[in-house]
């Protein structure tokens, strides 16, 4: 039977899978927005929908770039809980 303790670590290490697999493309789509937040600022150019743009642009561009590196990190946790999975049951 599964303990409060496994289904506690079972939690912390899928929120720590989350957080570093999600972390890239959230850094790229931060810095694309404040890159173009400056060019906003300096030109004086105040328009809304300017952001969503490049940053689409950007974060496809960083899911092509690092999408395998995402998907072996998420195939690694997935063959983790399966290999467990006889020990959470017994």
């Amino acid at each position: 039977m599964i303990t409060q303790g496994q289904v506690l670590d079972i939690a912390r290490d899928a929120l720590y899978t989350i957080i570093t697999v999600s972390a890239p493309l959230l850094l790229i789509s931060l810095i694309v927005g404040l890159v173009v937040s400056i060019f906003q600022t300096v030109t004086s150019i105040q328009e809304q929908t300017l952001t969503f743009i490049p940053k689409i642009i950007a974060v496809f561009v960083g899911m092509i770039l690092c999408g395998s590196w995402m998907l072996n990190q998420l195939s690694d946790f997935m063959v983790k809980l399966w290999n467990d999975f006889g020990i959470y049951i017994s």
